[in-house]
C-alpha cells in the first residue's frame, strides 16, 4: 500500500484569521476563532474537525451503499463536539457525536445491515481521530428511524 502525503498551507491574514490553502483546484478557506479571540469570520479549528469527521463518515457510508448499487440520496450529516476542560484545565475536544441521515427509508436499501456494520472502519479521518477521543456514530433513515 502506498502512503499519500496531504499538504495544506495556512497564512495569517490578521489576528486569528488564517487563509487555508488546499492547493489547486480547491479554493482557499478562511479559518477564524470565535470571539473573544477572533471574529468568527470563518470556521474554527473545532468546526473544521467536526466537518472532517462528518464528511468522511458520509463519504464512507455513501461509498459502501453505492458498492451495492443502492441510492441513499439525499444524505446529510450533523456533528456535535463537546469542548471542555481536561484534568490540566486546558480546553479540549472531549467527544464527538455524528448523526448521518439517509435520504430514503431503510426498507428501500438492500444490505443496509451489512453496510452499517462495516462502513465506519473505512473512514480514514474518524478512525484516526477516534484513537484519541470517543466518537459516537448514529444513522437514521428518512423516516427518522434509528438504524445504527
Amino acid at each position: 500500500m502506498n502512503n499519500t502525503q496531504i499538504n495544506v498551507s495556512l497564512t495569517q491574514q490578521r489576528d486569528y484569521q488564517f487563509s487555508i490553502d488546499f492547493g489547486a483546484p480547491v479554493p482557499p478557506l478562511l479559518g477564524d476563532e470565535p470571539p473573544p479571540l477572533g471574529q468568527a469570520a470563518g470556521p474554527s479549528p473545532v468546526q473544521l474537525l467536526c466537518a472532517a469527521v462528518g464528511n468522511c463518515l458520509s463519504d464512507s457510508l455513501l461509498f459502501a451503499l453505492r458498492k451495492f448499487k443502492q441510492n441513499p440520496e439525499p444524505m446529510r450529516c450533523t456533528v456535535q463536539a463537546e469542548v471542555g476542560r481536561n484534568p490540566e484545565g486546558r480546553l479540549r475536544v472531549l467527544r464527538i457525536e455524528a448523526t448521518l441521515h439517509l435520504g430514503v427509508p431503510a426498507a428501500q436499501l438492500e444490505r443496509l445491515d451489512r453496510v452499517l456494520g462495516s462502513f465506519e472502519t473505512y473512514c480514514t479521518v474518524t478512525q484516526s481521530v477516534g484513537q484519541s477521543l470517543p466518537i459516537t456514530v448514529r444513522v437514521l433513515d428518512a423516516d427518522g428511524v434509528l438504524q445504527k
